[in-house]
């Protein structure tokens, strides 16, 4: 099944077909997780760890941006086990995140939604394996 190319805006395909959401969802990981690069320590890190900083509001925005990966996730008609999987994993990164200095700490390090991403990939990748990226 080959699917026609979609117009898009501000460089990222819209519609509902699986390649249009997958390009969606890598392109608001790579912003979550791995936007920027740490001087000295050559790490990539993303909103999700910078965000982090500012109490509350950050967190909140950030969960929020997960949340979406996961409502695009729905989009695609995946199971509703994975959808908890991800949902969870973004609550568990969201509860640990606010907790101060420890939850930048584990911002850092734990990577919910590339978690997710990977949860995404394998479903396309089995169910619309003509789907490359």
């Amino acid at each position: 099944m080959d699917y026609p190319q979609r117009p898009r805006r501000m460089g990222l395909p819209y519609g509902r077909d699986p390649l249009a959401v997958r390009q969606r969802i890598e392109a608001m990981e790579a912003v979550l997780e791995r936007a920027f690069v740490v001087p000295g320590l050559n790490r990539r890190v993303g909103l999700d760890a910078v965000a982090g900083l500012v109490p509350v509001v950050g967190d909140l925005v950030t969960a929020a941006m997960g949340a979406y990966i996961v409502w695009e996730a729905r989009n695609l008609g995946m199971p509703k086990w994975k959808l908890w999987r991800m949902a969870g994993n973004v609550a568990f990164d969201s509860a640990v995140g606010a907790i101060p200095v420890a939850g930048d700490l584990f911002d850092f390090m734990f990577r919910s939604n590339t978690r997710n991403l990977r949860i995404v990939r394998r479903h396309l990748d089995k169910h619309f394996p003509l789907i490359e990226q």
